[in-house]
This record gives structure tokens, sequence and C-alpha cells, in this order.
């Protein structure tokens, strides 16, 4: 990778995770230093491993944990400055972990002076209290600073995302408050809205009107049921076809209860004069009544065509005798 593809790289890196840099030289800086504290930390906790398996009595294994213990002092300073840096954040916030940046060296340099000799020890004067309390002093310095950055940046980028949705939603509210007042112009004339369309009354209401007939309307609660309406357009009928006499009295109206167009055809044709509809009991019962009443009838009218034939013939029989 050369030079520009990595400059290219931190930039892009910058820019989806913080923002637009308003100096190189901070991206380069912050990475910079936020990459050298880690490395230095990582040193530390190898190199502290390391110095636990040596002779805790030699004079070496001092100087490897002293190596162990500035890396470490050192290492978390640095990576928390780093973040301070890359963030834009105000100059305070800098001078601030700058400060504190100095006062860790300062305690670094005093362990490495009072190391091994007078740190936690008996016979010698102990220094280790003091060197410590100035080292936490200046760690809470670059913590307080970077802990300022975060809020601070976080803050910032909240307050441009509602400025921006502001905006965006203003914008967005003057356009269609445009094209409505646009549109109650007048009757017919034609609207602009914020997508720059022609809008018409004619359009609207087309619009409207496909929409209701797609649309399942009620009254009151009661579903629309669909029916199916039978219409007879008697103009279309021939008159010898119709049976005067029978449409000459009142209107009579005709309902059918079946639903077959059998059923229909026969009652247009009794309608017409044609054939007649005879109505049959429903059960066993009816019908042998029926039956027996038809049979009694046939027998009294054949008894009287008897009677009016022997009555003929007598009065023949008189004429000739």
């Amino acid at each position: 990778m050369s030079e520009a593809d990595a400059e290219n790289v931190l930039i892009e890196y910058y820019r989806r995770y913080v923002g637009d840099p308003d100096r190189t030289i901070d991206v380069y800086a912050g990475f910079g230093l936020f990459s050298a504290g880690i490395a230095l930390g990582v040193i530390g906790v190898v190199v502290f491993l390391y110095s636990a398996t040596l002779d805790p009595t030699a004079a070496s294994t001092f100087a490897v944990r002293e190596v162990a213990a500035v890396a470490g002092a050192v290492g978390l300073p640095a990576l928390l400055f780093g973040i301070v840096v890359l963030l834009p954040v105000d100059r305070r916030m800098l001078y601030l972990a700058g400060a504190g940046i100095a006062v860790t060296l300062a305690a670094t340099g005093a362990f490495t002076w009072a190391y091994p000799h007078n740190w936690n020890v008996v016979v010698n004067t102990d220094y280790s209290a003091q060197i410590v309390a100035v080292y936490a002093l200046g760690l809470v310095a670059v913590i307080g600073a970077t802990g300022g950055a975060l809020v601070a940046h976080r803050v910032e980028r909240v307050a441009g995302g509602e400025a921006v949705g502001s905006a965006a939603g203003g914008a967005g509210g003057a356009g269609t408050g445009g094209g409505v007042a646009d549109a109650s112009g007048g009757s017919g004339s034609e609207a602009t809205g914020s997508g720059g369309e022609a809008v018409t009354e004619e359009s609207v209401r087309a619009d409207i009107e496909r929409e209701l007939e797609d649309a399942e309307l009620t009254w009151g609660g009661v579903e629309r049921s669909e029916t199916r309406r039978l219409e007879l357009n008697t103009s279309a009928v021939d008159e010898a076809d119709v049976d005067a006499e029978k449409l000459a009295g009142s209107a009579t109206e005709t309902r059918t209860t079946s639903g077959t167009v059998n059923d229909a055809v026969s009652e247009l044709k009794g309608l017409q004069g044609g054939d007649v509809k005879t109505d049959s009991g429903e059960g066993t019962d009816d019908q042998a009544a029926k039956l027996r009443e038809l049979r009694e009838q046939q027998r009294k009218e054949a008894e009287a065509e008897a009677e009016e034939d022997g009555s003929v013939v007598d009065r023949i029989k008189g004429l000739l005798g």
C-alpha cells in the first residue's frame, strides 16, 4: 500500500466515524497517538508477564519490570490523548489533556528515578505514594478531557441532526403548503405541487371516483347485499304473443320462489295465456284425495250423459210408436 493510499484510508475512516476533518494534521496525529498507546499497552502487559518467569532477586528482573511499568504508564495517557486530538473539540480540552500528559510523563520519569531502591521499600526513603499521586492527578486530567470531548462531539452531532431534520421538514411543509394554496386558487385551474407535476380538479375527482368504486361502503353498519333483478321489456314483444284479455283487467303481480330458469319461463308463458300451471299437493294423502274427487266427477259426468242418451232414445221410440 502506498503512502497516498494509506492517507486516503485514514481520511475515509475519519469521515465515517467522526466527520469532515478541520485539519489533516489532526487526523494523522490522533490516529498516531491512539495506535501508539495501544501498542505500548500491549508491550507493557507482555513484558510484565515475561518478568514473572525470571528470578525475582536478580537485578535484570527489576529492569524488565521497569520497562513494563513505563510502557503501560505512557501508553494509557497516549491512547486517551489520541481520542481528544481526533475529535473536533474546543482548544481548552486539548490544553487540559496536554497538561495531564505532561504530569503523567513527569511522574513516569520520577518512577524510573526511584525504582527499585526508593520504591515500596522500608530501608530507604519510599517515594512510591507521592509518585503515584502525581501520576493519578495527570491521568485524571487526561480522562476528564477525553470525556468532555466525547460528550461535546455527541451533543454536536445530535444537534446537527435535529437541525437538518427541521430544515428538511420545513422545506417539505413549504412545498406542500404552496401546492395546496395553488390548488385552492380556482375551480378547474391547474396547480403545481412540490414535485412539479400539474394537478387539475378533474384528475382529483377521477381519482376519488376510482377509489370509491373499489371500496366496500356500508350504511349504518349493514353490509351491502348483491341481488339480481329480472326486468321484462314488453315493448319488444309482439301484440299477437300477448293475451290482451288477460292484461285488460287490473294488473296482477306474479312471483315465483324458485330460482331456476325453467320456472321463470313457465310463469312467463302463463302470463301470456299459454300453458297453465296446475298445482298439486305435496303429500300422498292430498294426491289421493284429489284423485278420488276426479274419479267422482268423471262418474257423475258419465251418469248424466247416460241419462241424456236414455231420454233421447225414449223420445225417438215415442215418435215411432
